[in-house]
């Protein structure tokens, strides 16, 4: 039995990641669900013993994102002392989480109108949550007196905008190491708020791995 789930599970990933390139090379629309059956190499019946249809492919494909990032989010959280260290933590973890998952974070911005309704504001939720959380922290290092809040909700937004910027340029073929481009944009990050010392304290700390 345990073999039989574990190539069910096998088959549902490939599914996935088989959808993703497609969905990526040639958009939502424009995928049939026998491409991805034929990526994957089974029948296009057999797809239905894992999915009610494309659009939950899709679905599953930017809710499973969202899951994953926020979990990475909570665990760097979970692993740092003091508000800033938090910030740096998760500054780590929003970038190199984005540059590593470039395809899904092109297809969660480029295809979010393809989902039902429902299935939108489910997706629309997880990622207010996300943001919420990055702007309570930043609410927290003002209160403090460590930040210069300017307004939370806006430098949210930027810290948000600046991992969908690295995920459209990253290429791991680069000439500067993903380490080296997180630091840097924590660096950026940090002394935009206003946070004395901002280089050395990104420099004194771990980052939490995505991977």
């Amino acid at each position: 039995m345990t073999g039989i789930t574990l190539a069910g599970q096998q088959t549902a990933q490939a599914i996935k990641d088989q959808a993703t390139e497609l969905f990526f090379l040639h958009g939502f629309e424009a995928t049939s669900l026998r491409q991805v059956a034929d990526q994957v190499g089974i029948r296009v019946g057999s797809l239905y013993n894992h999915i009610s249809g494309k659009e939950e492919l899709l679905q599953q494909i930017m809710g499973g994102t969202m899951d994953e990032l926020m979990e990475l989010q909570a665990k760097a959280l979970k692993e740092s002392d003091g508000i800033l260290e938090k910030i740096v933590s998760l500054l780590h973890v929003h970038i190199r989480f984005h540059a590593e998952h470039a395809k899904v974070v092109f297809i969660g911005n480029s295809e979010l109108r393809s989902l039902s309704p429902e299935n939108r504001t489910a997706i629309i939720q997880k990622r207010k949550t996300y943001q919420l959380l990055i702007e309570s922290l930043l609410i927290e290092a003002g209160n403090q007196g460590k930040a210069q809040i300017l307004d939370s909700r806006l430098h949210a937004f930027s810290i948000v905008a600046m991992g969908t910027h690295v995920a459209s340029w990253y290429k791991p073929s680069g000439g500067q190491s993903l380490e080296s481009i997180a630091t840097t944009y924590a660096k950026i990050a940090l002394r935009g708020l206003g946070v004395k010392n901002a280089d050395s304290l990104v420099d004194n700390q771990i980052p939490v791995k995505t991977k």
